[in-house]
């Protein structure tokens, strides 16, 4: 596998790299640590002719407590023992995100901008071609679910459930100025693969921020994947609550890896808030949330058992985080 030819640019300031990219009109991608976008070009997904390099943008490196810049890396949050203390479910994603030779490269937006994946997009060029390509890069037909409408690829990053349940906010800029909105409204609900945000042509995700509140909830975050030491996730799932007078404050819950997009479950978690955490409602909620989900084959494990472990992994979430008690991989 070899890169095409491209040509690299290197802004220093977010005004000088929006104008860049309004100006390349749609021919450019932004390189953040590159451990997701360098792989699909080998593979000839979706290349283009320029990449614009975000390393040398200081404001988007910075981190701390309430602010997260898109450039900083995850080995240096999972590092921070104080930030990890503050957002444990955070810290927890933060440790099952690949290896920690990628970890130490990539990103967070890298991961909350993940490119969405299916065993028929993330395949060597003849391997596609040999099936005639599919709707999300060259081709006019998904695989998944035969038809020429939309793409089943699936969200693959773990941060952003895990941030969903904290309440974080994204800051973009864009060439009309700069926007916040929560962080679930990043991403297309519309449920297609190719669409996967609400990210407008040369708009560039700046920060991630959290509210003051988030520090005072627990959270836990549980992922199934098929090799622990590496995969992206099958299943993440993340949840956040407080209790006061033994009776849930708040409660949120999000997962990833089942549909094209992280998806909050918040109409199942709202008609427990002001009741206790008891063993018997987060089975309920737990079950609910298996029958809730719609996963489709387009990844190694099978629909019907990520589906019965969508209920598995929200029942150790939620009692993880209930109990404040630390996560081992799939515990």
């Amino acid at each position: 596998m070899h890169l095409d030819p491209f040509e690299l640019h290197r802004p220093s300031s977010v005004e000088e790299t929006v104008a860049l990219a309004a100006r390349l009109a749609g021919a450019a991608d932004y390189l953040a640590g590159g451990t997701d976008l360098l792989p699909n070009y080998k593979m000839h997904l979706n290349p283009r002719p320029h990449l614009i390099a975000l390393e040398g943008v200081a404001e988007l490196r910075s981190h701390g407590p309430e602010r997260i810049g898109a450039m900083a890396r995850l080995a240096d949050l999972e590092s921070d023992r104080e930030f990890a203390a503050m957002y444990p479910g955070l810290a927890e994603a933060l440790g099952h995100v690949a290896t920690p030779l990628v970890r130490a490269s990539g990103t967070l937006g890298g991961n909350l901008l993940v490119e969405t994946r299916c065993f028929f997009f993330n395949q060597s060029y003849l391997w596609r071609q040999s099936l005639g390509f599919c709707l999300k890069a060259a081709g006019d037909r998904c695989h998944v679910v035969p038809q020429k409408e939309r793409c089943y690829a699936t969200f693959s990053g773990d941060l952003a459930p895990a941030l969903m349940v904290l309440g974080a906010e994204v800051e973009i800029a864009g060439p009309t100025g700069r926007r916040r909105g929560p962080i679930g409204s990043l991403y297309d609900g519309s449920g297609d693969g190719i669409r996967r945000t609400h990210l407008a042509p040369g708009e560039l995700l700046v920060a991630v921020h959290l509210p003051p509140g988030a520090r005072h909830l627990r959270s836990a975050y549980r992922k199934l994947r098929v090799r622990p030491s590496f995969d992206f996730p099958e299943l993440g799932i993340a949840v956040a609550l407080r209790t006061e007078a033994g009776r849930l404050a708040a409660l949120q819950m999000a997962a990833g890896g089942l549909e094209s997009h992280p998806q909050a479950f918040d109409a199942l978690t709202a008609p427990l808030v002001g009741t206790e955490p008891t063993d018997a409602r987060i089975d309920a909620l737990a079950e609910a949330v298996g029958r809730s989900v719609r996963p489709v084959h387009n990844t190694f494990l099978d629909p019907a058992y990520r589906k019965k472990m969508a209920t598995v992994y929200a029942r150790r979430a939620l009692r993880a985080a209930r109990d404040g008690t630390a996560a081992g991989e799939g515990s």
